[in-house]
C-alpha cells in the first residue's frame, strides 16, 4: 500500500473526513505579458492551468515557465489584472468534455459558447488540448479518395480521407475562400473550424456564406486577431481535441484551420515570454517542435475509430515559401496546394499553382489512365508557362515546335475548366468535366454548367 493510501485509510478509519487541500502562491511580479507567481514552482508542470479570482470571476493563464524562483503565468485575458499579492491556485490540465449537440455551435478557444445558444453540454468523458497523437502502428491506412468538387483539386491534388494537407498563400490570394468551398465537400459526418487570429467581420461570413449549407453538422472555435496570443494558440488545440471526440465516435472529421502560421505567431508571442532564445527570423525552437506535435494529432485514427481529414492553412508572409514555418509545415503535411498571387492577379480563381502543388496520397485518387493523362497535361502546361515571354515578344512561329503548338491550344481551356467561384455548383466528375471544356472551340469561354 502506498504511502497516500495508506495515510487515507488511516484518516477514514478514525472517522475523519479527508479533506483536499488547494495549493496555492502569491502573484509577485506583474509585466504586460505575463505575471509570476511565487510557492508554486515544487507543485506545478509546464502546461499547468493556474488561476486567481479577480472582479469576481476566475482568471486563467498556463504556465509557461517554472524555475526556483516561481512560476511564469501568461494570461488567456488579454489584459493582465493580475495584482502583486492576489493568491494565485493551480487548476490542472485544461480538458474539454465534448459532446454530440456542440454540432451547429460556435465557441471561443477555451470551449465557452459564442453565439446566442444554451450552455454547452457536457459530455462524459475529458479530452486533454494536448493529447498525443495515436501509435503509428496502431493507426489504418489511408486508402479512401474523396472528391471536394473542386475541378483543380480533384484533378491535380486529389484528396483522400484521413490525409492532412496544407494550402500556402500570401494575403489576399484567396486562401479563405477556398477553404469555405472546401467546407462544402459531401462525405464527412462532421466538420470543426479553427478560425485562428482572422479578422471578426469573417466570422459571420464564413458562418452565413457557403458553409451554411452544412453549418448542422459544424463546430466553430473562433479566436480572432483582437485576442490574446494564449488564446489563438489554443484555439486550434481546442479544434483537434473536439474533432478527436467526434474521431472517436466513429465519424470520418474534416477539420480545417485557418491559419496554421498565426498559431505559430502566437506560439512564439509565449515563447519568448517564456524566455526562449529567437533562433530562426524571431522563432523560438519549441515553435518547432509544437507544430508536428499539433498537425500529427489528425489523420486515420485507430482501425476501429474515424479519422481527421485536416485542412492547414499557411500564410506565407511576404510570399516567401521557404519561411522556416512553412517549410516545418510542408515537411509535415501529406501534401500541399499552392495559391499564386500572380494568377490572382489574372483573375483566375481558386489561383492554384498545379505545378507547384502536390498531394502525396494522388496514386490513391487517379486510375493508371487519369495519372498519365494529369502527368501529360502538366507537361504541356510547363511548355506553355515556360513560353510565355517568347511568345509575348512574338518571337515563337507555329509549326516550330508541335508539342508547344498542342500545349497553346490546349492549356488555356484548361485554365478556364479549373476557373471556380463559390457560388458556382460542385464539380460532381472532374475528369467529364474537364473533356467537355477540352472539346470546345478555341477561343471559346463558355461556363458549361457542372452536371
Amino acid at each position: 500500500m502506498s504511502s497516500l493510501k495508506a495515510l487515507e485509510h488511516f484518516v477514514r478509519s478514525e472517522g475523519t473526513a479527508f479533506q483536499r487541500v488547494r495549493v496555492s502562491g502569491v502573484i509577485r511580479e506583474v509585466t504586460p505579458s505575463f505575471y509570476r507567481v511565487k510557492g508554486l514552482a515544487n507543485f506545478v508542470k509546464l502546461g499547468d492551468s493556474i488561476g486567481f479570482k479577480a472582479n469576481g470571476r476566475t482568471r486563467v493563464g498556463e504556465a509557461v515557465r517554472v524555475d526556483d524562483g516561481g512560476v511564469t503565468v501568461k494570461p488567456y485575458d488579454g489584459a493582465i489584472e493580475a495584482k502583486v499579492g492576489t493568491r494565485a491556485y493551480i487548476l490542472g490540465d485544461l480538458k474539454l468534455c465534448p459532446d454530440p449537440s456542440w454540432r451547429g455551435r460556435v465557441i471561443n478557444a477555451l470551449a465557452e459558447p459564442l453565439d446566442e445558444g444554451p450552455a454547452l453540454i457536457q459530455g462524459a468523458k475529458p479530452y486533454s488540448t494536448d493529447a498525443q497523437p495515436p501509435s503509428a502502428m496502431t493507426r489504418a491506412r489511408v486508402s479512401e479518395p474523396i472528391k471536394t468538387g473542386i475541378r483543380a483539386i480533384d484533378l491535380f491534388t486529389p484528396i483522400c480521407i484521413g490525409q492532412r494537407i496544407g494550402i500556402f498563400a500570401g494575403s489576399g490570394v484567396g486562401k479563405s475562400t477556398l477553404l469555405t468551398m472546401l467546407a462544402k465537400c459531401e462525405g464527412f459526418d462532421t466538420i470543426v473550424v479553427a478560425l485562428v487570429g482572422e479578422r471578426g467581420r469573417e466570422v459571420r461570413e464564413f458562418l452565413e456564406g457557403p458553409i451554411s449549407e452544412t453549418i448542422g453538422k459544424c463546430v466553430m472555435v473562433v479566436s480572432t486577431g483582437d485576442e490574446s496570443p494564449m488564446m489563438r494558440r489554443q484555439a486550434p488545440k481546442t479544434a483537434m481535441a473536439i474533432a478527436e471526440f467526434f474521431r472517436d465516435q466513429g465519424d470520418s472529421v474534416l477539420l480545417i484551420a485557418d491559419s496554421v502560421t498565426r498559431y505559430a505567431h502566437a506560439a512564439r508571442d509565449v515563447a519568448l515570454a517564456a524566455g526562449e532564445p529567437a533562433v530562426a527570423r524571431g522563432y523560438a525552437p519549441s515553435v518547432f517542435s509544437e507544430l508536428p506535435r499539433l498537425l500529427e494529432r489528425a489523420g486515420p485514427g485507430r482501425v476501429s475509430s474515424g479519422s481527421i481529414t485536416g485542412l492547414f492553412s499557411v500564410l506565407i508572409d511576404g510570399d516567401d515559401h521557404n519561411d522556416p514555418v512553412a517549410d516545418n509545415i510542408r515537411g509535415t503535411l501529406d501534401g500541399h496546394i499552392v495559391l499564386d498571387r500572380a494568377i490572382a492577379d489574372q483573375g483566375r480563381f481558386p489561383a492554384i499553382n498545379v505545378l507547384g502543388s502536390i498531394s502525396r496520397l494522388a496514386d490513391l485518387g487517379w486510375t493508371s489512365k487519369q495519372k498519365d493523362l494529369i502527368r501529360r497535361i502538366k507537361g504541356l502546361i510547363a511548355r506553355y508557362e515556360d513560353s510565355r515571354d517568347l511568345r509575348m515578344m512574338g518571337g515563337y512561329q507555329a509549326g516550330t515546335d508541335p508539342e508547344l503548338d498542342q500545349a497553346i491550344v490546349i492549356v488555356p481551356k484548361v485554365y478556364e475548366a479549373l476557373r471556380q467561384s463559390p457560388s458556382m455548383p460542385s464539380s460532381r466528375d472532374s475528369f467529364a468535366d474537364l473533356a467537355e471544356f477540352l472539346q470546345q472551340p478555341s477561343g471559346s469561354n463558355a461556363l458549361p454548367a457542372s452536371p
